[in-house]
């Protein structure tokens, strides 16, 4: 429970007047008219993988319905992972109905943080003018921005362009970041000072304070700030359009839609799950060839795929933990490893090398486990590797991204969450979602998910009747959220009311 204290209470966001929709023409189907004289819907995502592979995700969405779409690339503040280039090559040349735009490169000085979100909110701050001369020369319908693109609220009022925000995180977190300023004026004690305490916020389960966001457990922390001023700016916003769907957080969402997660006497704004969104195809020039042709020598169901997410990097000591589980298991796996972390703070956000798996792994181990083991480095096409007929468990750090493949394929997860949010979406997919269990030891330090538990976890997952009704679970999500997702769906629907209201505001 949050303790009591008497601190000011939070400043309530202004009341934003509804900007009007210019030229955005609809048919009567809902699709969008397209005409020389209509103007581009654009998105804005925050710097990052995950962030960027959502938002294309939904201009494919928009463009499918005849909208015009813009999308607003930015480059990170940090090492970029290289994958980024060829990405973007891919899409461009795979949708040629989505524009990109990128802004001018921003120096972003040195910030008194250890947390790379800092960076985030600065880039997006740096880039307004960018942003403001590209706006004011596209004058779009709508702006449509990620969570840590706040900064751009600034210029979507100036030039009085109607914004929405993209949250690429599930329900759940949204409700938390709304309900964040209510819980930042129950107390004086940073999240990191509360321990065990539970965290209590509506519609979603109660969760340590040691599992809240990273950023927010000092309070003294540049990152703090930034993530409070985020979650007032919340309330600047038209509507969120989330990526999710109701059946998958129904708590989250009528709470929202209550208004139980606001600050009192303000409104929330509305709320539209259109998910699961997810990428749609590998593109580039790496598409994990090797991973699949490899995958098909598996029998159907047999195989453990550990990836931990487009930045996460384990310490050499857990990488060999890791591996002894491995084979001590007897399961069949895919691994994708990369390399530990520097300890140079200067090398943090830098492209990591590829790693030396002879160095890596103890001796041995890819002779022992060959045939029944591959271990690929650096990368590997996550939505193909989980949508194989040979994968039949998932062990991830639990980005929302990851979920969402993992559910659309209905492959159970191994919870192994590691930084951002990720925590609280383990709480979530164990507690309330029930689509989970976690490993044990990932929330004490380095190295401190032994072998064993490894072992035992993934044996768990493959062979017990815990594991087949864990797999029955995730197969009743994956029904759900293909029905959210046809004619008619709720999905579906919420995209519908979205565009309707759009063209609504347009007609005005």
């Amino acid at each position: 429970m949050l303790r009591s204290a008497s601190p000011s209470p939070p400043p309530r966001p202004p009341p934003r007047a509804p900007a009007r929709i210019p030229v955005l023409l609809f048919a009567m189907d809902g699709a969008a008219t397209i005409t020389s004289a209509r103007k581009p819907v654009v998105l804005y995502p925050s710097p990052g993988m995950g962030h960027l592979v959502s938002m294309i995700e939904l201009g494919k969405v928009f463009a499918a319905r005849g909208l015009s779409v813009t999308v607003v690339v930015v480059d990170p503040p940090y090492g970029n992972t290289g994958a980024t280039g060829p990405f973007l090559a891919g899409v461009s040349a795979a949708n040629p109905a989505i524009a990109f735009h990128r802004l001018p490169k921003v120096e972003v000085p040195p910030v008194a943080s250890m947390h790379h979100e800092t960076l985030t909110f600065e880039v997006a701050r740096l880039s307004n003018p960018g942003l403001r001369d590209f706006l004011a020369g596209a004058s779009p319908a709508v702006l449509v921005i990620d969570f840590f693109c706040n900064a751009a609220l600034d210029v979507a009022d100036e030039l009085r362009i109607p914004a929405f925000m993209f949250c690429t995180s599930g329900a759940e977190i949204v409700a938390f970041f709304l309900y964040l300023p209510v819980l930042h004026a129950q107390t004086t004690v940073s999240f990191g000072e509360m321990g065990e305490e539970l965290v209590r916020v509506p519609g979603i389960p109660s969760f340590p304070a040691t599992h809240s966001v990273l950023p927010l457990m000092d309070r003294d922390d540049p990152a703090y700030g930034e993530f409070m001023k985020a979650a007032a700016d919340l309330y600047r916003t038209q509507g969120f359009l989330i990526n999710t769907f109701r059946s998958l957080e129904p708590r989250a969402v009528e709470a929202m839609a209550a208004g139980s997660c606001t600050l009192p006497g303000v409104p929330t704004p509305p709320v539209y799950c259109i998910g699961p969104l997810i990428k749609s195809e590998e593109v580039g020039e790496n598409r994990g060839e090797e991973c699949l042709a490899w995958l098909d020598t598996q029998p159907n169901g047999s195989v453990v795929f550990l990836c931990f997410g487009s930045i996460g990097r384990f310490s050499a000591e857990q990488i060999k933990e890791v591996a002894a589980g491995l084979e001590a298991s007897g399961q069949r796996f895919l691994w994708v490893v990369r390399s530990p972390p520097s300890d140079d703070p200067a090398k943090k956000f830098d492209k990591p090398p590829e790693p030396d798996l002879e160095a890596l792994l103890p001796k041995g181990f890819l002779e022992r486990t060959e045939g029944r083991g591959l271990v690929v480095k650096s990368w590997a096409p996550q939505r193909d590797v989980l949508a194989h007929a040979a994968v039949g468990g998932f062990v991830t750090h639990c980005g929302w991204n990851s979920v969402l493949e993992s559910v659309v394929a209905g492959v159970p997860m191994l919870a192994w969450p590691l930084y951002a949010e990720q925590r609280m979406n383990r709480v979530f997919l164990e507690e309330e979602m029930r689509l989970a269990v976690a490993v044990e030891g990932y929330d004490v330090g380095e190295g401190a998910v032994r072998a064993e538990e490894v072992a035992a976890k993934v044996r768990w997952l493959m062979e017990s009747d815990g594991g087949r009704m864990l797999l029955e679970r995730t197969l009743a999500a994956t029904r759900r959220a293909k029905e959210a997702l046809r004619d008619g769906g709720e999905s579906e629907a919420a995209l519908a009311r979205l565009l309707e209201s759009w063209s609504e505001a347009a007609s005005a």
